[in-house]
């Protein structure tokens, strides 16, 4: 699984034309599933999203956590984050997972986030067309892959 997070003061989600959710200070977190990825995957994931320490604390310092702070997830399906470029113009998206594999773990995924954060996310419609309206805190901005934990 890759996850790209960026930490924000405020979001919004469209899907189509139906707005979804707005939220404050948080974490907007676009996750890509992978052929090879599985429930162990994202069970590490989830936790590391949790607990990552992104927020600053009273001395400015980035020791708090969106657990920590009882902040808002966004989170959306982002298969193009396996986009590869090597060669031509067009990406090739051959290493995301088809529809079916991936949908299944988007949702552990999501439903074991709400679980560890005890509470609802803002959440994206798998496969759908959706706008995203953010603004980026720091900037603060993750990127993820759980087949290469640095």
């Amino acid at each position: 699984m890759r996850a790209l997070i960026q930490r924000v003061s405020r979001a919004s989600l469209t899907v189509g034309e139906l707005h979804t959710g707005t939220m404050g200070r948080g974490l907007v977190v676009l996750l890509g599933v992978g052929h090879e990825d599985e429930r162990a995957d994202a069970d590490w994931l989830a936790g590391k999203i949790s607990e990552l320490r992104l927020f600053p604390d009273a001395s400015g310092l980035m020791n708090l956590s969106v657990l920590d702070m009882g902040g808002d997830v966004m989170m959306v399906s982002q298969f193009t984050l396996f986009a590869q470029t090597r060669k031509g113009r067009r990406p090739g998206f051959t290493g995301a997972a088809r529809p079916e594999e991936a949908k299944p773990l988007w949702e552990y995924f999501y439903t074991t986030m709400e679980a560890l954060l005890g509470k609802s996310i803002i959440l994206g419609e798998f496969g759908a067309d959706m706008k995203i309206e953010l603004v980026n805190d720091g900037p603060v901005t993750i990127w993820i892959d759980t087949k290469n934990k640095e």
